[in-house]
């Protein structure tokens, strides 16, 4: 017959949690390489800050797409969080069509020496 188990053995409080400490960018926490991880972040990155420009001006997709100079399909796709139907390049186009600037910080901390 089955044992019945205690609410004490149900507990989460005698749970200690594990954790993982992230690297910085959640595409190389989840196993891409790291090319890919860096241009999915980066492309992500500029995702959310189109995503925010919208929201925060409160533009209907077809007026979004007016200003990026787009279809408003694509638009939908950017909201939609597509990310493979973007370019490092596209969204940078339709980031400066709002005025802002990109600024890319690349940090050669950890880079490789190479011998002679």
């Amino acid at each position: 017959m089955d044992k019945q188990r205690t609410d004490s053995e149900f507990d989460s409080t005698n749970i200690e949690p594990e954790y993982t400490k992230s690297s910085g960018n959640v595409f190389k926490d989840l196993g891409f390489e790291d090319d890919k991880a860096e241009n999915l972040k980066i492309r992500a990155d500029l995702m959310i800050s189109l995503r925010r420009f919208i929201k925060e001006n409160g533009l209907t997709q077809e007026e979004a797409a007016d200003l990026f100079g787009v279809s408003q399909p694509r638009i939908s796709d950017l909201v939609n969080c597509k990310i493979e139907k973007f370019s490092i390049d596209t969204l940078v186009n339709m980031i400066t069509k709002t005025g802002a600037e990109v600024d890319l910080k690349v940090d050669t901390s950890r880079q490789k020496r190479l011998t002679a």
